[in-house]
């Protein structure tokens, strides 16, 4: 029996285990890939109090140990189902764990264009992460899509590596640039009000066109274009809004006494670093309130 169960090892999870440990209970983080969450994909964080310029690949490390050295159990296993319950129950592909409290921290995942050949094309040409897979286009071209920040700031660490950097937006500007888009160097084209309608290419991705019908020759693309939330096997008793975002206030309360939601996969206005942390706090120290109350009755 474990006190709380966290699914999700991302910044909002870990920050629950370590808040949770703190409180001497007993922990289970699950995660089904790699501890981390998104944030392992960024080069440089810039915004996280203390931590100027650290990459998020050793963000995530340091997160994950410090975790870990305060007695949280973690294991690498693919949460499928779970139930409500004075004892929660959490259905993993590997066994079953009971539980006194749930906190969700499973974050979002990668949006897909939604192209023919995508799918086929992901790992050979087409990526949703820059700083994983940028390396592999040294001296080469590539694109870029997405209109915001993220899609801006992957240009801006490929136009070191590649060539040629199309940076394509079916906007008419970039939302949340914080002044990015003045880092672009000479090798990086912009395209605005534009969209890729269709990937070129037999075993691998050679090209793509555009909604203007250019063709563009390249053999990367690196697609930014948001996330979705990962709520969908929870669904079923967790309120979710029309996006899929699990229903929640700032005091991390899902609509299941004992099951509590953290980070990106919450209704929230921000989707930040610092906001993941803060939930993974916040949803502890509730699910601290309810174990302590259960002790009482």
């Amino acid at each position: 029996m474990y006190d709380v169960i966290v699914v999700g090892a991302g910044p909002a999870g870990l920050t629950a285990g370590i808040y949770a440990r703190r409180a001497n209970k007993k922990v289970l983080i699950l995660e089904a890939n790699s501890y981390g969450g998104a944030i392992i994909n960024t080069h440089a964080i810039d915004n996280f109090p203390t931590q100027p310029h650290i990459n998020g690949f050793d963000f995530a490390t340091k997160l994950y140990e410090q975790t870990k050295e305060l007695g949280a159990e973690v294991k690498f296993e693919k949460v499928i189902e779970i139930s409500d319950g004075k004892y929660k129950k959490v259905i993993t592909n590997k066994r079953e764990y009971e539980t006194k409290t749930i906190i969700l921290a499973t974050g979002s995942d990668n949006r897909k264009l939604g192209l023919d050949k995508e799918k086929e094309f992901t790992g050979k040409g087409v990526s949703y992460c820059a700083t994983c897979d940028g390396a592999f286009y040294k001296g080469k071209d590539v694109a870029v899509i997405g209109g915001g920040s993220t899609a801006l700031d992957d240009a801006i660490y490929l136009q070191d590596i590649a060539s040629k950097v199309y940076l394509i937006n079916k906007n008419s500007s970039f939302k949340d640039d914080n002044g990015f888009i003045n880092n672009l160097k000479d090798n990086v084209e912009v395209f605005y009000n534009t969209n890729i309608t269709m990937l070129l290419g037999e075993d691998k991705l050679t090209g793509i066109t555009l909604s203007d019908g250019k063709k563009l020759s390249i053999d990367g693309l690196f697609i930014a274009v948001g996330r979705v939330p990962e709520n969908e096997k929870f669904s079923s008793i967790i309120n979710v809004d029309d996006k899929g975002y699990i229903i929640a206030k700032e005091d991390c309360h899902t609509n299941i006494e004992g099951i509590y939601v953290a980070g990106d996969n919450r209704t929230k206005e921000v989707r930040q670093l610092t906001t993941a942390v803060s939930d993974g706090t916040v949803a502890a120290i509730e699910a601290i309130k309810y174990i302590n109350n259960l002790k009482e009755e």
